[in-house]
């Protein structure tokens, strides 16, 4: 914070202990340009869940701009954590991962580090590697020798790797005397009782393989504990046939990384190799467990899954055996990915990506909110804002020709009721505002029209629309009226049995049948089951029904299918169209949704805009309830707010209203 210039520069935080740093940041400086890079691997949402500070570690996490990992393992381990725990979806788009949080996009990078190229390069250089590179040679003259360079801790599976050895010596005779296994040992990061459980089985594996199969001239497993400096390690890889890397569970592991570039070699080392010439073929071998980050990266290694020791032993015999062609192949890939993919490389990719995604901050507005580890940025367009009650109230005051438009759910009525029935407070509002003679009150709802009918029965002069406007109930009429499009609902017998199978195979989901559209819910399922199957049933239902006359769409929770021509947005169009025709026409407009059906409502109110459908000093206000992307030039945060706001209204119009006897009560029934 006292180096920092937060308009001009980028922080990037690098790995698990820094992890709630840019919370603090951000709290300080809401536009700040963060990165983050997580060097270790991040746990599933099963084992994450468990921590007492998930939430806050997450949140910290997604107040920065980009977030790399390793491998998209991690990620979608991260991923799925706020999907479960923060209600957070992500999406891609042109090749980049982001997530919506709060109106910024975090994006996801997911790009394995590599490693310094002229590092290992100067090592080899140096005039006594060579003479290192020659004495081992000479030691193990006649022996081909297989690799590990490990930590000492219980994630690295050392003991594994040494009786998936001992099977191999057991099962092929041959190799003893021939073959034999060199383990650098780093010292350990820390003390305790777990490392120096770790160590004994260590060196009790390494004892009794050594003691089956051992002579007085050979030892099958060679311990070296370190430390071990850079250039021994390098002399190490030059002379190795193999490198084993056996961990149970690691981050990204450099070592094949670093024993690849080693292989390679240099002019200084063709000679004690016996190499003529730098068109020489190079050759290497690597065993790698699937459990660790450069895993998905060495397409040519021999993956292995730790714990199966016959496997491990399988896979040795397999590098052992392997013809030199091969292994000049698979170097010669493993060598290309390495070089094209070192630390620099990585580097400046995350800067360009940081930079990408802070590129948001230029044309938004932000702001931040919340206390402590749960401080969170807001960022909004520079024209998107709060709906001001003081303001609205005052254009509301100030017109005669009102159009009122309110989606239900959602917006009215708080998602996560199980009695989606209207509350007294909202019959309340709606009655007050419906008094108005100067008000067209509207509730526009996906919900069909018996739900609808039912609950606003006490609304004398409320207006509804059913079925995302399939349906129109007015209120000068007695019963519903139909869009009045021909339309074939053959084939709901087309799409009834397939949403029934998504069903049955989904626990939690249901199937809303209305006399026009059929719609899946899956907000009562998993989180990530329901995603992934309404991905499915979506793509199912839209190549079953290319040639049907309807429309299938994504929805909050929701997979629905609907005939085409019916929509949020063409309810807006005949509602201001009617109002024109009458000699009315809207000089005040409100409407208020939440979800991406009422999307369609904002975009037909501002074409009405835009062809001058609504007179030019008409007061409009398009508002979505959250934060979020939208077309929209307002919001409000939650139903509460929305009750409130109408409250502001109904309480201006009942001050407007001549005191006649009969207003007098329905106003003072409504307030």
């Amino acid at each position: 914070m006292e180096v920092i210039n937060p308009d001009e520069d980028y922080v990037w935080v690098h790995d698990y202990h820094l992890m709630v740093l840019p919370t603090f940041l951000r709290k300080r400086y809401n536009r700040v340009k963060l990165g983050f890079f997580l060097h270790s691997l991040f746990p599933s949402s099963e084992i994450y869940r468990t921590l007492p500070v998930r939430e806050e570690i997450l949140r910290a996490l997604l107040n920065c701009d980009l977030i790399g990992f390793q491998t998209f393992d991690y990620a979608r381990h991260f991923l799925s954590c706020c999907s479960r725990m923060l209600g957070l979806d992500y999406q891609s788009k042109r090749g980049y991962i982001g997530l919506d949080y709060y109106g910024r996009t975090v994006s996801i990078k997911i790009l394995p580090v590599g490693i310094h190229m002229g590092q290992i390069e100067s090592i080899m250089s140096l005039p006594d590697t060579p003479k290192k590179v020659k004495e081992l040679k000479e030691k193990y003259d006649g022996k081909i020798v297989l690799l590990g360079v490990d930590d000492v801790d219980m994630f690295k599976g050392i003991g594994l790797k040494f009786e998936a050895f001992g099977q191999l010596l057991d099962e092929n005779p041959r190799y003893r005397g021939s073959v034999v296994l060199v383990q650098i040992m780093n010292s350990p990061r820390s003390q305790g009782n777990d490392i120096q459980e770790v160590q004994n089985e260590i060196n009790n594996v390494a004892t009794e393989v050594n003691r089956r199969y051992g002579s007085a001239d050979y030892e099958p497993i060679v311990c070296i504990n370190g430390p071990v400096s850079f250039q021994d390690k390098v002399a190490y890889y030059v002379i190795s046939e193999c490198v084993v890397v056996n961990a149970v569970r690691d981050g990204l592991n450099l070592v094949p990384y670093k024993y690849i570039v080693s292989r390679q070699g240099s002019p200084y080392l063709d000679e004690v190799l016996g190499l003529e010439g730098s068109a020489a073929p190079r050759k290497s071998v690597i065993i790698v467990s699937e459990f660790i980050g450069c895993s998905p990266s060495l397409s040519g290694a021999i993956r292995v899954n730790p714990w199966n020791i016959s496997c491990v032993a399988e896979a040795m015999h397999s590098a052992i055996s392997m013809q030199d062609l091969e292994k000049e192949l698979r170097h010669e890939k493993h060598y290309k990915y390495v070089t094209s993919h070192d630390v620099a490389y990585w580097a400046r990719s995350f800067d360009q990506d940081l930079e990408r995604a802070c590129a948001q901050y230029y044309e938004n507005r932000c702001w931040g909110i919340g206390f402590g580890l749960n401080i969170r940025v807001v960022a909004l367009g520079p024209h998107f804002r709060k709906l001001s009650v003081e303001h609205i109230v005052s254009a509301y005051k100030n017109t005669s020709s009102r159009l009122i438009l309110l989606d239900y759910d959602g917006t009215m009525m708080p998602q996560d009721l199980i009695d989606k029935s209207p509350c007294r407070a909202v019959i309340s509002v709606l009655n007050g505002l419906c008094n108005d003679p100067m008000n067209v009150v509207f509730i526009v709802s996906g919900r069909g029209k018996d739900s609808l009918e039912k609950w606003f029965s006490p609304c004398e002069r409320l207006g509804l629309s059913a079925e995302h406007g399939y349906f129109t109930w007015w209120p000068t009429n007695s019963a519903w009226e139909s869009c009045g499009l021909v339309v074939d609902l053959s084939w709901k017998n087309i799409v009834l049995p397939i949403m029934e199978h998504y069903t049955e195979a989904t626990d939690g989901s249901s199937i809303e049948q209305k006399e026009s559209a059929l719609v899946w819910h899956h907000q009562e399922a998993d989180p990530d089951f329901g995603t992934w199957q309404a991905k499915e049933l979506l793509d199912h239902l839209e190549s079953v029904l290319a040639n049907e006359p309807v429309v299938v769409k994504r929805g909050q929770h929701i997979v629905e299918v609907k005939p085409q021509g019916v929509s949020k947005g063409v309810v807006v169009e005949n509602l201001i169209t009617t109002m024109r025709n009458t000699g009315k026409p809207p000089d005040f407009v409100l409407c208020i949704g939440d979800d991406r059906s009422d999307e369609d409502m904002f975009e037909s109110i501002a074409s009405s805009v835009a062809s001058h459908s609504l007179p030019d000093t008409a007061e409009v206000f398009a508002c979505t309830v959250g934060q979020k992307p939208s077309m929209a030039k307002y919001y409000l945060d939650d139903t509460d707010e929305v009750i409130k706001m109408l409250q502001g209204l109904s309480a201006a119009s009942a001050r407007q209203l001549p005191k006649s006897p009969h207003n007098q009560v329905s106003i003072e029934d409504s307030i």
